[in-house]
């Protein structure tokens, strides 16, 4: 596995986001299910992300956006199905965490939800704990927002 830091605007990143999107319309019954959360989900603001590679194939990603001084909200992490249940994610997050913290930030946020069966878990086992839905998901009931202290 060879792993890449990158930006927002990387075809490589951007292929997989889409991929990621597919795998959450198929999770919650289409696009129209999930239509609240697609203004958050945009590339534009993305300027750390890491790509795990196996050969020249992206399997994975992982990224963060800058939030507010201290802190940093993490983003798009996806790894394609065929490669889950490796522990690639747990070292995807184990970068991007090296890469906020070379940056001062203190801490991480997230948003993600319990439909997210293996995200949630993996959050859980890496340290991440649930806190009160932040910004824009604050009124979102179906989300679950989390931080980890860096």
């Amino acid at each position: 596995m060879r792993y890449k830091y990158t930006n927002g605007s990387e075809p490589d990143f951007i292929l997989l986001c889409h991929e990621l999107d597919e795998f959450l319309n198929k999770l919650v019954g289409g696009e129209e299910n999930r239509l609240q959360y697609i203004p958050y989900n945009q590339l534009d603001d993305i300027h750390d992300v890491v790509i795990v590679y196996d050969g020249d194939k992206p399997i994975g990603c992982a990224s963060f956006k800058h939030y507010d001084v201290e802190t940093a909200e993490v983003k798009r992490v996806f790894i394609r199905e065929e490669y889950r249940g490796k522990d690639i994610s747990k070292k995807l997050m184990e970068l991007l965490e090296q890469s906020a913290k070379k940056q001062g930030y203190k801490k991480f946020v997230l948003e993600s939800g319990e439909p997210l069966i293996a995200a949630m878990k993996l959050y859980r086992a890496i340290g991440y704990f649930k806190i009160k839905n932040f910004g824009q998901y604050k009124d979102m009931p179906d989300s679950v927002c989390m931080e980890k202290i860096l």
